[in-house]
Protein backbone atom coordinates (compact mmCIF):
# COMPACT_ATOMS: atom_id res chain seq x y z
CA UNK A 1 0.00 0.00 0.00
CA UNK A 2 1.47 3.35 -1.01
CA UNK A 3 2.10 5.93 1.69
CA UNK A 4 -0.43 8.37 0.26
CA UNK A 5 -3.13 5.71 0.22
CA UNK A 6 -2.21 4.85 3.82
CA UNK A 7 -2.92 8.46 4.77
CA UNK A 8 -6.25 8.39 2.96
CA UNK A 9 -7.17 4.92 4.19
CA UNK A 10 -6.30 5.14 7.88
CA UNK A 11 -7.03 8.78 8.76
CA UNK A 12 -10.19 9.77 10.58
CA UNK A 13 -13.19 7.75 11.70
CA UNK A 14 -15.91 5.56 10.24
CA UNK A 15 -19.17 4.00 11.32
CA UNK A 16 -18.60 1.33 13.97
CA UNK A 17 -17.97 -2.06 12.36
CA UNK A 18 -20.75 -4.56 12.98
CA UNK A 19 -18.39 -6.96 14.77
CA UNK A 20 -17.24 -4.17 17.13
CA UNK A 21 -20.62 -2.77 18.14
CA UNK A 22 -21.75 -2.69 21.77
CA UNK A 23 -24.56 -1.36 23.95
CA UNK A 24 -23.93 2.39 23.68
CA UNK A 25 -26.55 3.30 26.28
CA UNK A 26 -24.94 1.02 28.84
CA UNK A 27 -21.55 2.61 28.11
CA UNK A 28 -23.01 6.11 28.37
CA UNK A 29 -24.62 5.34 31.72
CA UNK A 30 -21.34 3.91 33.04
CA UNK A 31 -19.20 6.85 31.89
CA UNK A 32 -21.73 9.41 33.15
CA UNK A 33 -21.37 7.85 36.58
CA UNK A 34 -17.58 7.49 36.58
CA UNK A 35 -16.16 10.48 34.66
CA UNK A 36 -16.72 13.98 36.05
CA UNK A 37 -18.47 16.21 33.54
CA UNK A 38 -19.33 13.42 31.10
CA UNK A 39 -22.68 14.38 29.62
CA UNK A 40 -24.66 13.52 26.51
CA UNK A 41 -25.83 13.06 23.96
CA UNK A 42 -22.97 10.75 22.90
CA UNK A 43 -22.07 9.79 19.34
CA UNK A 44 -19.75 6.82 18.79
CA UNK A 45 -17.38 6.54 15.83
CA UNK A 46 -14.60 4.01 15.17
CA UNK A 47 -11.10 5.08 14.12
CA UNK A 48 -10.03 3.64 10.76
CA UNK A 49 -6.43 3.07 11.80
CA UNK A 50 -5.17 0.33 14.07
CA UNK A 51 -5.20 -3.41 13.58
CA UNK A 52 -5.09 -4.67 17.14
CA UNK A 53 -7.30 -3.00 19.75
CA UNK A 54 -10.51 -1.45 18.38
CA UNK A 55 -10.45 2.27 19.09
CA UNK A 56 -13.47 4.57 19.20
CA UNK A 57 -14.13 8.30 19.32
CA UNK A 58 -16.83 9.31 21.78
CA UNK A 59 -18.27 12.69 20.82
CA UNK A 60 -20.20 14.66 23.43
CA UNK A 61 -21.27 18.32 23.49
CA UNK A 62 -18.52 19.19 25.95
CA UNK A 63 -15.55 17.28 24.55
CA UNK A 64 -14.33 14.25 22.64
CA UNK A 65 -12.95 11.12 24.28
CA UNK A 66 -11.16 8.02 22.99
CA UNK A 67 -12.10 4.49 24.05
CA UNK A 68 -9.68 1.57 23.57
CA UNK A 69 -10.87 -1.97 24.14
CA UNK A 70 -9.79 -5.55 23.76
CA UNK A 71 -11.30 -7.06 20.61
CA UNK A 72 -14.04 -9.61 21.08
CA UNK A 73 -13.42 -13.29 20.36
CA UNK A 74 -10.48 -15.69 20.68
CA UNK A 75 -7.26 -13.90 21.71
CA UNK A 76 -3.64 -14.90 22.19
CA UNK A 77 -2.51 -14.98 25.80
CA UNK A 78 -1.00 -11.65 27.00
CA UNK A 79 -2.06 -9.84 23.81
CA UNK A 80 -4.31 -6.73 23.70
CA UNK A 81 -3.34 -5.64 27.22
CA UNK A 82 -5.39 -2.46 27.43
CA UNK A 83 -5.07 -2.52 31.21
CA UNK A 84 -1.29 -2.12 30.81
CA UNK A 85 -1.84 0.68 28.29
CA UNK A 86 -3.99 2.50 30.80
CA UNK A 87 -1.46 2.02 33.59
CA UNK A 88 1.50 3.46 31.66
CA UNK A 89 -0.50 6.42 30.33
CA UNK A 90 -1.84 7.13 33.82
CA UNK A 91 1.69 6.98 35.26
CA UNK A 92 3.09 9.28 32.57
CA UNK A 93 0.29 11.76 33.30
CA UNK A 94 2.40 12.60 36.38
CA UNK A 95 5.27 13.79 34.15
CA UNK A 96 5.61 16.24 31.27
CA UNK A 97 5.89 13.38 28.76
CA UNK A 98 3.27 13.87 26.01
CA UNK A 99 0.41 11.42 26.51
CA UNK A 100 -3.37 11.88 26.63
CA UNK A 101 -5.06 12.25 29.98
CA UNK A 102 -6.26 8.82 31.17
CA UNK A 103 -9.78 8.93 32.66
CA UNK A 104 -10.87 5.43 33.61
CA UNK A 105 -10.14 1.72 33.20
CA UNK A 106 -13.16 -0.61 33.20
CA UNK A 107 -12.44 -4.28 33.82
CA UNK A 108 -16.12 -5.19 34.02
CA UNK A 109 -16.71 -7.06 30.77
CA UNK A 110 -20.46 -6.74 31.21
CA UNK A 111 -20.40 -3.07 30.15
CA UNK A 112 -19.35 -3.44 26.49
CA UNK A 113 -18.23 -7.06 26.32
CA UNK A 114 -14.49 -6.61 26.90
CA UNK A 115 -12.10 -4.64 29.13
CA UNK A 116 -11.66 -1.02 28.00
CA UNK A 117 -10.30 2.35 29.03
CA UNK A 118 -11.16 5.95 28.19
CA UNK A 119 -8.69 8.75 27.62
CA UNK A 120 -8.55 12.28 26.28
CA UNK A 121 -8.94 12.83 22.54
CA UNK A 122 -5.90 14.93 21.60
CA UNK A 123 -6.57 17.05 18.53
CA UNK A 124 -3.70 17.30 16.04
CA UNK A 125 -2.10 15.57 13.08
CA UNK A 126 -1.72 11.79 12.84
CA UNK A 127 0.69 11.40 9.92
CA UNK A 128 0.71 8.04 8.14
CA UNK A 129 3.24 9.01 5.48
CA UNK A 130 6.90 8.93 6.59
CA UNK A 131 7.76 11.52 3.95
CA UNK A 132 5.33 14.01 5.56
CA UNK A 133 4.04 15.70 2.38
CA UNK A 134 2.72 19.23 2.28
CA UNK A 135 5.26 20.86 4.63
CA UNK A 136 8.61 22.59 4.22
CA UNK A 137 11.89 20.71 4.62
CA UNK A 138 12.61 22.61 7.85
CA UNK A 139 9.21 21.66 9.27
CA UNK A 140 9.70 18.02 8.24
CA UNK A 141 13.18 17.90 9.78
CA UNK A 142 11.82 19.42 12.98
CA UNK A 143 9.12 16.76 13.26
CA UNK A 144 11.78 14.05 12.97
CA UNK A 145 13.87 15.78 15.61
CA UNK A 146 10.84 16.02 17.90
CA UNK A 147 10.22 12.28 17.48
CA UNK A 148 13.85 11.61 18.36
CA UNK A 149 13.75 13.88 21.40
CA UNK A 150 10.50 12.33 22.65
CA UNK A 151 11.82 8.76 22.45
CA UNK A 152 15.03 9.76 24.22
CA UNK A 153 12.91 11.41 26.91
CA UNK A 154 10.93 8.20 27.41
CA UNK A 155 14.10 6.12 27.73
CA UNK A 156 15.53 8.48 30.35
CA UNK A 157 12.33 8.71 32.43
CA UNK A 158 12.73 7.39 35.97
CA UNK A 159 10.24 4.52 35.96
CA UNK A 160 10.88 3.72 39.62
CA UNK A 161 9.71 7.19 40.61
CA UNK A 162 6.44 6.46 38.77
CA UNK A 163 5.84 3.23 40.67
CA UNK A 164 6.55 1.06 37.64
CA UNK A 165 9.22 -1.27 39.03
CA UNK A 166 6.86 -4.20 38.51
CA UNK A 167 5.77 -3.17 35.01
CA UNK A 168 8.20 -5.67 33.45
CA UNK A 169 10.50 -8.47 34.53
CA UNK A 170 14.12 -7.46 35.22
CA UNK A 171 16.86 -8.77 32.92
CA UNK A 172 16.97 -11.17 29.95
CA UNK A 173 14.72 -8.86 27.93
CA UNK A 174 15.73 -10.09 24.49
CA UNK A 175 15.53 -13.77 25.48
CA UNK A 176 12.05 -13.31 26.91
CA UNK A 177 10.83 -11.28 23.95
CA UNK A 178 12.22 -13.71 21.39
CA UNK A 179 10.53 -16.57 23.25
CA UNK A 180 7.25 -14.68 23.44
CA UNK A 181 7.14 -13.68 19.79
CA UNK A 182 8.31 -17.09 18.59
CA UNK A 183 5.44 -18.71 20.46
CA UNK A 184 2.89 -16.21 19.19
CA UNK A 185 4.18 -16.61 15.64
CA UNK A 186 3.79 -20.38 15.87
CA UNK A 187 0.23 -20.04 17.17
CA UNK A 188 -0.67 -17.68 14.30
CA UNK A 189 1.34 -19.43 11.56
CA UNK A 190 -0.54 -19.75 8.27
CA UNK A 191 2.34 -20.80 5.97
CA UNK A 192 5.76 -22.33 6.51
CA UNK A 193 8.54 -19.76 6.14
CA UNK A 194 12.04 -21.24 6.38
CA UNK A 195 13.62 -17.93 7.37
CA UNK A 196 11.27 -17.53 10.33
CA UNK A 197 12.10 -21.02 11.54
CA UNK A 198 15.81 -20.25 11.25
CA UNK A 199 15.46 -16.94 13.10
CA UNK A 200 13.61 -18.64 15.94
CA UNK A 201 16.74 -20.79 16.39
CA UNK A 202 19.37 -18.15 15.63
CA UNK A 203 18.22 -15.18 17.66
CA UNK A 204 18.46 -16.71 21.19
CA UNK A 205 22.00 -17.86 20.42
CA UNK A 206 23.29 -14.41 19.42
CA UNK A 207 21.94 -11.98 22.04
CA UNK A 208 24.52 -9.26 22.92
CA UNK A 209 25.70 -9.34 26.53
CA UNK A 210 24.61 -5.87 27.61
CA UNK A 211 21.70 -5.33 29.98
CA UNK A 212 19.90 -1.99 30.22
CA UNK A 213 16.40 -1.22 31.46
CA UNK A 214 14.04 1.63 30.66
CA UNK A 215 10.42 2.13 29.72
CA UNK A 216 10.07 0.91 26.15
CA UNK A 217 7.09 1.85 24.00
CA UNK A 218 7.30 -1.21 21.76
CA UNK A 219 5.76 0.29 18.61
CA UNK A 220 7.24 3.78 18.43
CA UNK A 221 6.61 5.24 14.99
CA UNK A 222 5.25 8.39 13.38
CA UNK A 223 1.65 7.21 12.99
CA UNK A 224 1.46 6.27 16.68
CA UNK A 225 1.70 9.87 17.81
CA UNK A 226 -0.18 13.12 17.46
CA UNK A 227 1.73 16.09 16.03
CA UNK A 228 0.63 19.63 16.93
CA UNK A 229 -1.84 21.00 14.32
CA UNK A 230 0.63 23.63 13.08
CA UNK A 231 3.87 23.24 15.03
CA UNK A 232 6.50 20.51 14.53
CA UNK A 233 6.23 18.94 17.97
CA UNK A 234 4.80 15.77 19.48
CA UNK A 235 1.77 16.45 21.67
CA UNK A 236 0.73 12.84 22.39
CA UNK A 237 2.24 9.37 21.99
CA UNK A 238 -0.39 6.68 21.41
CA UNK A 239 -0.77 2.89 21.19
CA UNK A 240 1.05 1.62 24.29
CA UNK A 241 -0.12 -1.98 23.94
CA UNK A 242 3.43 -3.38 23.70
CA UNK A 243 4.93 -1.13 26.38
CA UNK A 244 6.98 -2.71 29.15
CA UNK A 245 10.29 -2.36 30.96
CA UNK A 246 12.99 -3.50 28.60
CA UNK A 247 16.12 -2.65 26.65
CA UNK A 248 15.98 0.89 25.24
CA UNK A 249 18.07 -0.10 22.21
CA UNK A 250 15.43 -2.67 21.25
CA UNK A 251 12.95 0.22 21.17
CA UNK A 252 15.23 2.62 19.32
CA UNK A 253 16.33 0.09 16.70
CA UNK A 254 12.71 -0.84 15.99
CA UNK A 255 12.00 2.83 15.44
CA UNK A 256 14.85 3.32 12.96
CA UNK A 257 14.28 0.06 11.09
CA UNK A 258 12.38 2.14 8.53
CA UNK A 259 15.73 3.51 7.35
CA UNK A 260 16.84 -0.09 6.58
CA UNK A 261 13.71 -1.21 4.73
CA UNK A 262 12.78 -0.65 1.06
CA UNK A 263 9.93 1.72 0.33
CA UNK A 264 7.77 -1.14 -0.95
CA UNK A 265 7.97 -2.88 2.41
CA UNK A 266 6.04 -1.52 5.39
CA UNK A 267 6.83 2.18 4.89
CA UNK A 268 10.57 1.77 4.38
CA UNK A 269 12.79 4.65 3.31
CA UNK A 270 15.24 2.89 0.97
CA UNK A 271 14.46 4.17 -2.52
CA UNK A 272 13.29 7.60 -1.38
CA UNK A 273 15.55 10.66 -1.66
CA UNK A 274 15.19 11.56 2.00
CA UNK A 275 18.07 14.06 1.94
CA UNK A 276 16.18 16.16 -0.61
CA UNK A 277 13.20 16.19 1.79
CA UNK A 278 15.15 17.29 4.85
CA UNK A 279 14.77 13.92 6.57
CA UNK A 280 17.91 13.02 8.55
CA UNK A 281 20.00 10.02 7.59
CA UNK A 282 20.08 7.01 9.88
CA UNK A 283 23.53 8.07 11.08
CA UNK A 284 22.36 11.62 11.88
CA UNK A 285 19.24 10.39 13.63
CA UNK A 286 21.20 7.86 15.66
CA UNK A 287 23.79 10.46 16.63
CA UNK A 288 21.06 12.79 17.94
CA UNK A 289 19.57 9.98 20.02
CA UNK A 290 22.98 9.05 21.42
CA UNK A 291 23.66 12.65 22.42
CA UNK A 292 20.31 12.87 24.19
CA UNK A 293 20.78 9.60 26.07
CA UNK A 294 24.49 9.97 26.90
CA UNK A 295 25.83 7.28 24.56
CA UNK A 296 28.99 7.31 22.50
CA UNK A 297 27.63 4.89 19.89
CA UNK A 298 25.34 1.90 19.38
CA UNK A 299 26.97 -1.48 18.89
CA UNK A 300 25.34 -4.71 17.66
CA UNK A 301 22.93 -2.88 15.37
CA UNK A 302 22.74 -5.79 12.91
CA UNK A 303 21.47 -8.09 15.68
CA UNK A 304 18.96 -5.47 16.81
CA UNK A 305 17.72 -5.13 13.24
CA UNK A 306 17.40 -8.90 12.80
CA UNK A 307 15.48 -9.11 16.06
CA UNK A 308 13.15 -6.19 15.36
CA UNK A 309 12.29 -7.12 11.80
CA UNK A 310 11.63 -10.69 12.98
CA UNK A 311 9.41 -9.23 15.71
CA UNK A 312 7.56 -7.09 13.18
CA UNK A 313 6.98 -10.17 11.04
CA UNK A 314 5.55 -11.92 14.12
CA UNK A 315 3.26 -8.98 14.85
CA UNK A 316 1.93 -8.94 11.29
CA UNK A 317 1.52 -12.72 11.30
CA UNK A 318 -0.50 -12.31 14.47
CA UNK A 319 -2.84 -9.97 12.59
CA UNK A 320 -3.11 -12.58 9.83
CA UNK A 321 -4.02 -15.11 12.50
CA UNK A 322 -6.71 -12.81 13.87
CA UNK A 323 -8.20 -12.49 10.37
CA UNK A 324 -8.34 -16.29 10.32
CA UNK A 325 -9.98 -16.34 13.75
CA UNK A 326 -12.35 -13.46 12.96
CA UNK A 327 -10.97 -10.98 15.53
CA UNK A 328 -8.84 -8.59 13.40
CA UNK A 329 -10.01 -4.98 13.71
CA UNK A 330 -8.80 -3.61 10.37
CA UNK A 331 -10.30 -4.22 6.96
CA UNK A 332 -6.76 -4.24 5.56
CA UNK A 333 -5.26 -6.78 7.93
CA UNK A 334 -5.16 -9.56 5.32
CA UNK A 335 -2.60 -7.57 3.30
CA UNK A 336 -0.09 -8.22 6.05
CA UNK A 337 0.15 -11.86 4.95
CA UNK A 338 2.02 -10.70 1.86
CA UNK A 339 4.66 -8.87 3.93
CA UNK A 340 5.64 -11.55 6.46
CA UNK A 341 7.94 -13.60 4.21
CA UNK A 342 9.84 -10.57 2.75
CA UNK A 343 10.34 -9.29 6.31
CA UNK A 344 11.69 -12.69 7.39
CA UNK A 345 14.12 -12.66 4.47
CA UNK A 346 15.29 -9.16 5.38
CA UNK A 347 15.75 -10.10 9.04
CA UNK A 348 17.79 -13.12 8.01
CA UNK A 349 20.03 -10.90 5.88
CA UNK A 350 20.98 -8.94 9.02
CA UNK A 351 21.59 -12.19 10.90
CA UNK A 352 24.03 -13.25 8.20
CA UNK A 353 25.89 -9.96 8.64
CA UNK A 354 26.34 -10.79 12.33
CA UNK A 355 27.71 -14.21 11.37
CA UNK A 356 30.02 -12.82 8.67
Amino acid sequence: MADQSRQETFSGTKDVAETHRFDEKRLFDYLSEHIDGFDGPMDVRQFKGGQSNPTYQLITPGRKYVLRRKPPGKLLKSAHAVDREYRIIKALNNTDFPVPKAYILCEDEEIIGTVFYVMECVEGRVIWDLLIPGVTNDHRAAIYDAMNETLAKLHTTNYSALGLDDFGKPGNYFARQIGRWSKQYTLSESQEIAEMNRLIEWLPENIPANEEVSIVHGDYRLDNMVIHPTEPRVIAVLDWELCTLGHPLADFSYHIAQWRMPKAMFMGMIGHDIEALGIPSEAEYTRAYCERTGRDEIEHMDFYMAYNIFRLACILQGIVGRVRDGTASSAHAEQNALIVKPLAELAMSFARRVDA
